[in-house]
């Protein structure tokens, strides 16, 4: 199994405990608990696979990542945490699932075909897509769009290192997870130290 895979799965297994985090913030039943981690598993992926044109989408033709998401969803949902350690968790789970996705995104566009700006744009799309469809799901401002997170900016300044790095000719699976820490570190850095861009 090559790196990517690795990283794939990864992000499809924190993006899916996330998903069931989230769900029990808004005291959701199993079922909705399923629904969201599959939107917060997959809403990026599909969204990229459907604007770059791979057809069937990534997870309709991988089984073994609907059980990694079912898997996920069962243990989360019945292991019971306080309040405060689920919000600690999905603040570490949230950040390295849009740092898996976005290196993740980037790859697969580019072995698309598509350009390096545009795939950039895909790997962004992929880590935070997802999360703005559940939080939409959950009656809330997606954080993609809350000031003081730099959701996707750290995703663009992680995947604008990862093209550096292949463009400089370093190592893919060290550049693969370098992206991942740094977007994954900017995310938590920017909410500890109440980081934001400038407000309209």
């Amino acid at each position: 199994m090559e790196i990517l895979q690795i990283l794939s799965y990864l992000g499809i297994f924190v993006f899916a405990v996330t998903g069931v985090l989230k769900a029990r913030t808004n005291r959701f039943d199993l079922i909705g608990a399923v629904i969201l981690s599959f939107v917060m598993a997959y809403g990026g992926g599909t969204t990229r696979d459907l604007l770059i044109g791979i057809r069937p989408v990534n997870w309709l033709s991988d089984n073994f990542a609907i059980i990694i998401v079912l898997v996920a969803t069962v243990i989360t949902f019945f292991f019971k945490l306080n309040f405060k350690l689920i919000k600690q968790l999905l603040f570490v789970t949230d950040a390295l699932g849009i740092g898996f996705f976005t290196v993740v995104g980037l790859q697969i566009a580019l072995q698309a075909g598509i350009g390096e700006g545009y795939a950039l744009i895909m790997g962004v799309i992929t880590a935070t897509f997802g999360g703005l469809l559940a939080d939409i799901l959950c009656n809330s401002v997606p954080n993609l769009m809350k000031p003081g997170e730099l959701y996707a900016t750290a995703c663009l300044i992680g995947g604008a290192l990862y093209l550096g790095l292949i463009f400089l000719k370093i190592n893919t699976e060290i550049s693969m997870i370098v992206c991942v820490l740094t977007t994954a570190t900017i995310r938590i850095y920017a909410i500890r130290k109440k980081l934001q861009l400038p407000v309209v």
